[in-house]
């Protein structure tokens, strides 16, 4: 995939993510989606960090980051189930 694809696939998950955060009334949309986004990416590096001490491996790639930006929190505990049973 090309990276204007990439950016195009980050960019229109963040507009999504905004536009459902303002749907909630909430008074950031934008940093809250930012925030969501950044908090599954900084999960992702946490697993992968601590990969040795704890075992558990998630392989980082494009579509683990992609996955991880685009679900967050929720979208690394995916890939660490998918992982542990497959």
């Amino acid at each position: 995939m090309p990276w204007w694809g990439i950016a195009t696939v980050c960019l229109s998950a963040f507009l999504f993510f905004a536009l459902l955060h303002f749907l909630t009334k909430n008074k950031r949309p934008f940093k809250r989606a930012l925030l969501s986004m950044s908090a599954g990416l900084l999960a992702l590096a946490a697993v992968d960090l601590l990969s040795g001490l704890t075992g558990v491996y998630i392989p980082v790639s494009l579509l683990s980051v992609l996955v991880s930006a685009i679900g967050g929190v929720p979208g690394v505990t995916l890939l660490l189930f998918l992982n542990l049973f497959l």
